[in-house]
């Protein structure tokens, strides 16, 4: 028992002495660097390279240039081929200058085998304008919050009337559906390291396309279609139900996206690619699921039910959102980002275009008869 009592007594000062030795015999040393530099075209900037620990001798870091967009990333910015950091400093500083609109980036390289750098870049983005930056920044929150808010109005049309008629249950399924599979590629992208990781390898000089403010709007949103079919249970619906070909739809989404787990378990595809089949089904039941509820105010001749508030706040967010692109493709001479890139311009313009058929369907085709408003009057 009292040698019990000394191993105890002692496995805390051991634990220690481990601890101390393996980081003393752990002599790397670790670079640090800004990961994106902006630089506004024909401006300076100085860029500081720091390490974990000084350097017991003179160190050169080589900046290696692995990308440029453009052939010649001299034209791009001007940057020094390697800088020196002296003996038993932690910080070196060099300038650079951006010259042509681009992206060029390079990795940090050192003969020193005490630098662990292999990981280490910096990405250098050279904009028309910072002005036209900032001004896209806030277009992208406008739209970000009027495509949040979007959800509220129909939210209270629904208990205003105590009613759901008017509003199509089809819409309501692909919706949900729509926003729940993109919510999962968002959250995959957004917090699961591994497959962070697994798109930087595939995209070595990309950044992830997945912000927080991405999570919380299609988490909010999927949450808010919940809220629809929480008061369709509730309130009058005229018999309205899912339709059968929409339940057709559903069942072919969800079969892919299950069908596609078990091949991703079985390592045939990886995880990354499994998400992007989420992104796919989120395309597909954008581009469909406005019909239903476009042929039902047709069929109606009323588009009573259908909150007009909604569809304004989706059409400004719909605008804001291509109008931020054209901005960013213009700012980066990147026009890809446009027509490289024909889903998410395609699902805005899309979008638009179907809120424009719904303004016209509210405001000019099918307005409260005379008739209508003396019966409402009548039972009022």
């Amino acid at each position: 028992m009292a040698g019990l009592g000394l191993t105890k007594r002692w496995l805390p000062a051991q634990l220690l002495l481990l601890w101390t030795l393996s980081n003393i015999s752990d002599s790397t040393v670790h670079l640090f660097a800004p990961d994106a530099v902006t630089l506004e075209q024909y401006s300076k900037a100085n860029i500081t390279i720091t390490s974990s620990s000084p350097v017991n001798q003179s160190t050169v870091i080589q900046l290696n240039v692995t990308y440029s967009s453009k052939r010649n990333y001299s034209s791009i910015i001007t940057l020094p081929e390697q800088v020196l950091l002296p003996e038993a400093a932690t910080s070196v500083s060099f300038n650079v200058t951006a010259h042509d609109v681009g992206q060029v980036t390079t990795y940090l390289l050192s003969n020193n085998t005490d630098f662990d750098s292999s990981s280490v870049r910096i990405r250098f983005m050279v904009i028309h304008s910072n002005v036209v930056s900032v001004i896209s920044q806030v277009i992208g929150w406008i739209y970000f919050l009027a495509w949040s808010v979007s959800f509220y109005p129909q939210v209270w049309e629904n208990w205003r009337r105590k009613s759901v008629v008017g509003l199509n249950f089809d819409f309501l399924a692909l919706n949900l559906t729509g926003f729940i599979a993109y919510s999962v590629f968002n959250i995959g992208l957004f917090w699961i390291p591994q497959i962070k990781e697994e798109f930087l390898k595939r995209n070595p000089n990309g950044i992830n396309p997945v912000n927080a403010n991405d999570v919380f709007f299609s988490l909010h949103a999927a949450l808010l279609c919940l809220v629809y079919f929480s008061q369709a249970a509730v309130y009058e619906r005229g018999g309205q139900k899912v339709s059968r070909m929409a339940c057709g739809l559903l069942l072919v989404a969800w079969t892919f996206a299950l069908v596609s787990l078990f091949v991703a378990v079985a390592k045939q595809i990886t995880w990354l690619d499994y998400l992007y089949y989420f992104s796919y089904i989120k395309l597909a039941i954008t581009l469909i699921k406005y019909v239903p509820q476009a042929y039902m105010n047709y069929r109606r001749q009323s588009t009573e039910g259908w909150s007009i508030g909604n569809v304004l706040l989706d059409f400004t967010g719909g605008i804001f959102s291509i109008l931020q692109m054209i901005l960013q493709s213009y700012n980066n001479d990147e026009w890809r980002l446009i027509f490289g890139d024909p889903t998410k311009f395609g699902l805005g313009l899309f979008s638009v275009v179907f809120d424009i058929l719904f303004m016209t369907q509210h405001y000019c085709l099918y307005r409260r008869h005379p008739q209508y408003e003396a019966v409402t009057g009548q039972e009022d």
